[in-house]
Parts: C-alpha cells; sequence; structure tokens
C-alpha cells in the first residue's frame, strides 16, 4: 500500500469553504487530485457524531485534511469562549474518532500559532508546546488546538495511525475575511488603506505603535506545504509523527510548523500595503491602541528539512490579496 496519495485516491477535506481548506482544495485540484470528498456545513455537521461516523463509514475517506474549526477574532473570543471551545472539541475528536474508525491512512490536523505560550522564546519551536501559560485571549481556542494535537499523538501511541498536526503561522490570501470588526491584520489593512484611496484621505490610522514584528504566509503555500507533507514518502512522514515519551523520554510532539521564517514590523507591513493599494497619503500610529506581543516567529526548520520552502514573496501575495478584496466588493 502506497503513501503517497495517488490522483484518484479518497482526499476530505473538512472545512473546504474557509481560508485554510478552500487553499487545500485549490492546491488538490490543480495538482490532478479528481476524487475530493467535499461537504458543506449543511451536508454535513461535523458537530454530530453519528452523521461524522456515518459519513465516513459511506465515503472511506484515505487521507483527511481536517481545517474544519470555528474560528473568529479577539472581540468573537471573548464574547462567546464556550463556543469556542465546546466547537472546536467536539468537531476534532468526532473526525478523529471516525477517521480512525474507518482505517484512513493519513490524517492532517490543522490548528494556529495561537498554541504556543505567550511568552514563548523566538522563534518558537514545536518543542516549545505547553512550555507556558497561554495568551487568554484567546485560551479556550488554544487549548481546544493543543488538546487536538495531543489527540493525534495519542491515537498514533494506541491505535498505530498516523495522524499529524500542522500549525500554520499568520495566513492572508484568496477567501480572507475582510469584516472591518473581526477580521486579521492584512485583510484589515487592505480595507483600511482602499477606503481611504476611494475616499481621497489625506491620512489612514494604524493601531498601536507599529514596532512589533509578525510573520505572514500566502495561504497557497501553506496549501502547497500540506499536501507536500502528506505526500512525504513512509519513512520521511513517520520521522515526523513525534515520538512516545514514555519510551524515549523526550518531548516529541507530531506537529510541524507551517510558516516562512521571517518576520516584518507592523509599520512595514502597513507601507507595504499602502504602496500596493497606491494609497497616496500619510500612516499616522495610535500609540494608545495596545500593541500586542512584540515578536511572533515560527521556527520553520522541520518544514524545510522536509524539502518544502515557501515560493510566495509578501508584495506578490499582497498583490493577489489585493486583487480578491477587491473583487470580493465588486462581484
Amino acid at each position: 500500500m502506497t503513501a503517497h496519495m495517488h490522483k484518484t485516491a479518497r482526499i476530505y477535506v473538512a472545512g473546504h469553504r474557509g481560508l485554510v481548506g478552500s487553499a487545500i482544495v485549490r492546491q488538490l485540484q490543480a495538482a490532478g487530485y479528481t476524487n475530493l470528498l467535499l461537504r458543506t456545513h449543511a451536508e454535513l455537521d461535523l458537530l454530530d457524531r453519528h452523521a461524522t461516523e456515518a459519513f465516513f463509514a459511506t465515503e472511506k475517506p484515505e487521507f483527511v485534511f481536517l481545517a474544519a474549526a470555528k474560528v473568529g477574532g479577539i472581540l468573537a473570543n471573548n464574547t462567546y469562549p464556550a463556543d469556542f471551545i465546546r466547537d472546536n472539541l467536539a468537531i476534532q475528536s468526532n473526525v478523529i474518532h471516525a477517521a480512525y474508525l474507518n482505517q484512513a491512512q493519513r490524517l492532517m490536523f490543522l490548528g494556529s500559532s495561537c498554541i504556543y505560550p505567550k511568552l514563548a522564546p523566538q522563534p518558537m519551536r514545536e518543542q516549545d508546546l505547553l512550555s507556558g501559560p497561554l495568551e487568554p485571549t484567546n485560551r479556550p481556542y488554544a487549548l481546544a488546538k493543543i488538546a487536538g494535537i495531543e489527540m493525534c499523538w495519542s491515537y498514533n501511541r494506541q491505535h498505530g495511525t498516523r495522524y499529524l498536526a500542522a500549525m500554520p503561522t499568520n495566513l492572508y490570501g484568496p477567501g480572507d475575511n475582510y469584516h472591518p470588526n473581526n477580521s486579521h491584520v492584512i485583510p484589515a489593512l487592505l480595507r483600511k488603506f482602499n477606503e481611504a484611496k476611494l475616499a481621497e484621505a489625506s491620512e489612514v490610522i494604524v493601531w498601536g505603535t507599529g514596532t512589533p514584528k509578525r510573520e505572514f504566509m500566502f495561504s497557497e503555500d501553506m496549501a502547497a506545504a500540506c499536501v507536500h507533507l502528506m505526500n512525504l514518502p513512509d519513512e520521511d512522514y513517520s520521522a515526523l509523527l513525534g515520538s512516545d515519551e514514555s519510551v524515549t523520554g523526550r518531548f516529541e510532539p507530531p506537529l510541524v510548523n507551517i510558516g516562512v521564517g521571517e518576520d516584518l514590523s507592523i509599520r512595514e507591513l502597513a507601507e507595504l500595503v499602502r504602496d500596493v493599494v497606491g494609497f497616496r497619503g500619510h500612516l499616522v500610529f495610535d500609540t494608545s491602541k495596545p500593541d500586542g506581543t512584540p515578536r511572533k516567529l515560527m521556527d520553520v526548520s522541520r518544514l524545510h528539512r522536509t524539502g518544502f520552502k515557501a515560493m510566495t514573496g509578501l508584495r506578490e501575495g499582497l498583490e493577489r490579496a489585493n486583487a480578491d478584496f477587491l473583487g470580493s466588493q465588486n462581484p
């Protein structure tokens, strides 16, 4: 039984309408995969264990990308913390268990960089997981994701499954959420600068001092990394599945950081977005607004050792994201 996904393999992408899932689907389709199992939330509610198990029993997916999650910004996380922990725990528990019951060959669990401690050393390595307290604002979400990693690890140890967790850095790209109140930094800046350009405003106000540094990855590169990992030969894939600490004495979770390994300041990012959008006015930093953590960068040496490196430069990615934003405003 070959480990590589053959072109007619039954591949289930859970959450295929989100930023992560939609990019994975595009990547698979571009590579010639013809047997993608896709279900909208209306067609399959992953919070429903019986429905999820029935879907797996009928369709028997061989490879699973688990990108379905309840996500939101700081406001949503603060307002609905119970929903975030409950829904995410339920979705991943149902899918991971159904994959095991139906002998899926490989499963990839998608998380985010918020799993790492608030004061983790930079750049953050996979073994920094669980080494300190989390950022309180999205702790319910982060804990659900950490539980998902632990679940992959535990199923691998108890059942011999081959489940891997992949943690992408900050993502941006086609199909992003450009909502003014609860979007992430790049879509928020794209909206801000485009609106200022239209209004012929003289300045754009950016929150904070502009000094914090962040890492950003184009969603298509993230998806390419996920498909690359899922396609690794058995020996290389196995090397990423961590180890049993009771045997090795080492803390090695089945975890891979997905990022670019480079960061830039929010000021540099804002100036780049201004150039890409073509806004001619000034940048003003509202220093009364909080900055958040000074630096957040992933160590991606594990990913690089598998032979993958992101291809899209930030300016090129921003140009493509800006075109997507403009298309979303004038469909």
